[in-house]
């Protein structure tokens, strides 16, 4: 069995279990996606980075008993907590005056002011049910499925996400949201990744915010993170 550590948007950080029969279905190829978060007690450092202004958000990633927690150190303090033990998994945010869920009205509001929400975060779509296998694709000349998925409600940003998936490591390269009008309007991609011990683990993350109207991004968010390091 392959073993190879992908963090995903927003992302989102992840550690992939390759199994050597090749997926047959979508619902298959997601479940490896999914198994991308039984990641445990790792921590990592980094910081999102606004293209536009250059202004920068430091923020600390740990993931331990299938809990992934966001710590933004900046005023005003910040936890965004994904709990993946509930399926879907549950998103809560810490803030001075406590802890609360996310609702579904709120999961397009950005993130500390950069082209990233709480949508991305927490990756909903990724249990989102009957995903619909596309065909296949290419991210950085890698071979991906692309896999479809639809709101099954009527909250949140997006109605229809497309995931690219490699094929050789089970990971999600790319993904693209789509509104209800079937036009773009968030797109994030790993575009530089790092080797630590047998693992490939994320380096740098692209997100970008998309108009719908004319295609132009709009806003552009870096995520970069340092090497993982055991809790």
């Amino acid at each position: 069995m392959k073993r190879l550590l992908i963090l995903l948007p927003l992302l989102a950080a992840a550690m992939l279990h390759a199994q050597d029969a090749q997926p047959k279905t979508a619902e298959e190829i997601l479940r490896i996606v999914r198994l991308s978060y039984a990641l445990q007690n790792h921590k990592m450092s980094g910081h999102l980075r606004d293209d536009a202004t250059g202004r920068t958000e430091p923020l600390t990633l740990t993931m331990e008993n299938q809990v992934m927690r966001f710590l933004f150190t900046n005023e005003p303090k910040e936890i965004v907590h994904l709990d993946l033990n509930t399926t879907p998994a549950t998103l809560y945010q810490v803030r001075a005056g406590g802890s609360a869920q996310v609702q579904g009205n709120q999961y397009g509001a950005s993130v500390r002011g950069m082209a990233f929400n709480y949508e991305d975060l927490s990756l909903r779509f990724l249990y989102w049910p009957r995903p619909q296998l596309m065909g296949e694709g290419r991210v950085s000349a890698q071979k991906c499925w692309i896999v479809r998925v639809t709101n099954p409600g009527k909250d949140g940003p997006y109605y229809v996400v497309d995931i690219y998936v490699h094929q050789g490591s089970g990971g999600a390269a790319k993904m693209e949201a789509y509104d209800r009008n079937s036009k773009v309007v968030k797109r994030y991609q790993v575009t530089k990744v790092q080797k630590v011990d047998k693992a490939t683990v994320l380096k740098e993350l692209k997100i970008e915010t998309i108009n719908p109207f004319n295609g132009d991004v709009k806003g552009r968010t870096y995520m970069i993170m340092e090497n993982p390091e055991k809790k």
